[in-house]
């Protein structure tokens, strides 16, 4: 099938593209008329297109001397972030980043997470390769991931000295050994513009090696940081951005600490815009704009939790509202937003598209709406006809995502798979109530009420074992004494959750096939191909809502109905048999569903594999005996009476 946009390939290096963009920060009409012109390159010039662009990928130095200089101090950044490692896709944002303005590409986690990859010819003609090209294309900085410190054994035994062989910080050969090693891997891409740098939650953990000298954690993370940017900064005169995470309050001790001992002012900083992991239900992340460095926010548009792009991922006024009031914080400079979640995920060419559009529109006029952005973005990808309906069905997205994917105000899954109960973090570090003051939230979707994060959510949606004092959180994450008094040892589960929870679940069903009527409604305003993307799109978004309520109906309902008699009503014994039901016909219908879509971290037909797990733990073979760390469950054996229709 051919896709609805046009591949960005198919205008690479065309002269009518760079003729549109007059300025880096492109008006709206221009946009408009650029992706018309995509459109019509798909359909009319495709085959030279394509011809066009195979010669120019047989000569990848060919644009060489069109490499830039990092972006200066005063000019803000417009960036992109990639992380696949498809090199097609990875031409496909490229090609597209001219018309968004796009002044920043950074290529990450599939394609390089750590510089010392470059080591590797392979690897380091592909980066190589992709900074050249998206030099060609206009993006003015491309910068690469790194992370600090790598696996043990990348450095010499004669460094690793330290108690249970750790690194010698002590030791001032291994200084010049590090800044000796940088200089040798940026010779190996020496048009690259910049560095991205992780220093937390990396291979070897800088704080955990030895030194006598350096006594805190913060002195450990801000003397590698600093002997980094000596080079990065000090003798290439390259950007160095460096990405921290943290979790709760400005004051965060740790981080704080280390930046505050960051010798060079040119260092940057790159946040998430939410505390530590992008979730729709966070506030914005506090520590943005609290420092006195150029900082980066950064964005996910394909959405980590919330269908990677598979499903409809449409959150348009939720991207801009948050853009404007972040940008209006000290010392931010620009955004960069994440393109895809791995695999073949990007937004690029698909619905998901609009949440980029979203932030270069929000950029470029502080007065745009979101409705003009629905309707200049709809009437350039699928025609101005069709506006009324596929605007109708995008603007459903938010409050999908939001009763499908969550629960009550909480992500419930692993990073978008089905998953209420062998992935724990959204039940402790993950929830977002620990950075609401105080911890509510008003969930609508026809519950409307107000929900208290820990008394109300996790007390009653996490299943037992996670609310055993014996449990060990992940990530080192401690409950708070007030969390440990909101939240009962004990199962939980009701029947007034599990009706709170099933009225959400249908929600999303009801929204989700409303957006299907409306894609259905424009088909005689649409191409063929972009009706037939739409229509699975919207699709699929519908299979997986239906998924998801019945295994919640089934999941939450069983555990409600493990609590013995005076809680099997008839209402929780209808839910658990509907759902199981429900279940097995949807598993089916995603199994075999005609057409596949493309892949991601999250695969989205294996959520049809977790159902049939969940079926066969709550029929066949009954509640397991003890949870994943071997705590027991009171109701271990138990199965429901399931009658099959």
């Amino acid at each position: 099938m051919m896709h609805p946009f046009p591949s960005p390939l198919s205008v690479f290096r065309v002269p009518m593209n760079t003729r549109l963009r007059r300025s880096r920060s492109p008006t709206s009409t221009a946009f408009v008329k650029s992706m018309i012109a995509r459109f019509q390159t798909q359909f009319f010039g495709l085959r030279f297109a394509r011809i066009l662009g195979a010669s120019v990928g047989c000569t990848c130095l060919l644009a060489g001397s069109l490499a830039a200089s990092p972006l200066p101090a005063d000019a803000p950044v417009r960036g992109w972030t990639i992380l696949s490692g498809s090199e097609p896709g990875a031409l496909d944002v490229i090609a597209a980043a001219p018309a968004y303005g796009i002044n920043h590409l950074g290529l990450s986690q599939e394609l390089i997470s750590n510089l010392n990859e470059v080591k590797n010819d392979a690897k380091c003609a592909l980066i190589n390769q992709l900074v050249d090209k998206a030099h060609a294309a206009g993006v003015a900085e491309v910068v690469v991931w790194d992370r600090a410190l790598y696996t043990a054994d990348y450095y010499p035994d004669e460094f690793r000295t330290g108690p249970n062989r750790t690194l010698d910080l002590d030791n001032p050969a291994f200084w010049e050994w590090l800044k000796a090693d940088y200089r040798k891997m940026l010779d190996r891409v020496p048009k690259v513009d910049g560095l991205v740098l992780t220093f937390t939650f990396t291979p070897t953990p800088i704080e955990a090696q030895y030194s006598k000298k350096l006594t805190t954690s913060q002195q450990k993370f801000a003397a590698v940081i600093n002997a980094i940017a000596d080079v990065v900064i000090g003798e290439r005169h390259l950007n160095f951005y460096v990405r921290i995470f943290p979790n709760d309050r400005p004051e965060d001790p740790a981080i704080r600490g280390a930046i505050d001992l960051f010798v060079r002012k040119e260092i940057r900083l790159m946040i998430k815009l939410t505390p530590l992991d992008y979730f729709l239900t966070s506030p914005d992340a506090g520590y943005i704009g609290a420092v006195a460095r150029p900082t980066l926010v950064e964005f996910d548009a394909a959405g980590e939790y919330d269908g990677q792009g598979i499903v409809a991922n449409l959150w348009v006024d939720d991207i801009l509202n948050r853009w404007r009031r972040l940008s209006q914080r000290p010392n931010v400079i620009g955004y960069a937003a994440r393109t895809d979640r791995l695999g073949e995920s990007r937004v690029i060419g698909r619905p998901g598209e609009i949440n980029l559009f979203a932030l270069k529109r929000g950029a470029e006029d502080p007065e745009v709406t979101s409705e003009q952005i629905y309707d200049e973005f709809i009437t350039a990808h699928y025609g101005a006809a069709a506006v009324p309906e596929v605007k109708a069905a995008f603007k459903n997205g938010y409050d999908i995502t939001t009763s499908v994917f969550y629960t009550l105000g909480s992500v419930l899954n692993d990073h978008s798979k089905l998953d209420y109960d062998i992935y724990t973090p959204p039940y402790g570090h993950l929830v977002s109530g620990r950075w609401l003051h105080p911890p509510i939230v008003y969930v609508r979707h026809g519950v409307n009420r107000e929900f208290h994060y820990w008394r109300d959510i996790v007390d009653h949606l996490a299943p037992a074992f996670v609310k055993d004092p014996s449990f060990k959180q992940a990530e080192n994450f401690v409950p708070t004494y007030d969390q440990k008094r909101w939240i009962q040892p004990g199962e939980a589960m009701d029947e007034e959750y599990l009706r709170y929870i099933i009225t959400e679940k249908n929600y999303g069903v009801s929204l989700a096939e409303d957006s299907v009527r409306h894609i259905d409604n424009a088909r005689a305003a649409l191409m063929p191909e972009a009706y037939e993307d739409l229509h699975h799109y919207f699709q699929r978004t519908l299979l997986t809502a239906r998924l998801q309520r019945a295994t919640a109906s089934a999941y939450f309902g069983f555990r409600v109905w493990c609590r013995g008699k005076p809680y099997q009503t008839g209402y929780v014994h209808d839910t658990v048999q509907n759902g199981l039901t429900e279940m097995k016909d949807v598993a089916a219908l995603i199994r075999n569903y005609p057409v596949k879509p493309p892949t991601a971290a999250y695969v989205w037909t294996k959520d049809a594999d977790s159902a049939d797990r969940y079926f066969q733990m709550i029929v066949q073979d009954g509640w397991p005996k003890e949870d994943q760390q071997g705590i027991p469950d009171p109701t271990a054996g138990v199965k429901f009476p399931y009658v099959a229709p």
